[in-house]
């Protein structure tokens, strides 16, 4: 049996190749010439990210990612997608 250890140093290199790839294949903003959008609703942070709604409702409770609930929809700024993507928590 073949046992690897991770180091942490390991979890955070993989951490931000991941992170790159996701940013090489988001799709906001969106084509050249058009604004990125501020506001996006929850599917489109998920489709965004490729997560799914659990994972997105565990963002939301534990303050990693900020949002504001309009009547039954939830909102969250692009730039707070952005700092989370980048490795810089931001919490309200």
């Amino acid at each position: 049996m073949n046992v690897d250890l991770i180091t942490k140093d390991d979890l955070e290199k993989f951490k931000k190749e991941l992170l790159e790839e996701i940013r090489r294949y988001q799709q906001y903003p969106r084509k050249q010439g058009q604004e990125a959008r501020v506001w996006l609703k929850s599917y489109e942070v998920r489709k965004l990210l490729n997560i799914s709604a659990g994972t997105l409702q565990n963002l939301r409770l534990n303050g990693t990612l900020p949002y504001n609930k309009i009547g039954g929809l939830m909102y969250y700024r692009y730039e707070d997608i952005q700092k989370l993507m980048d490795g810089t928590r931001s919490v309200k």
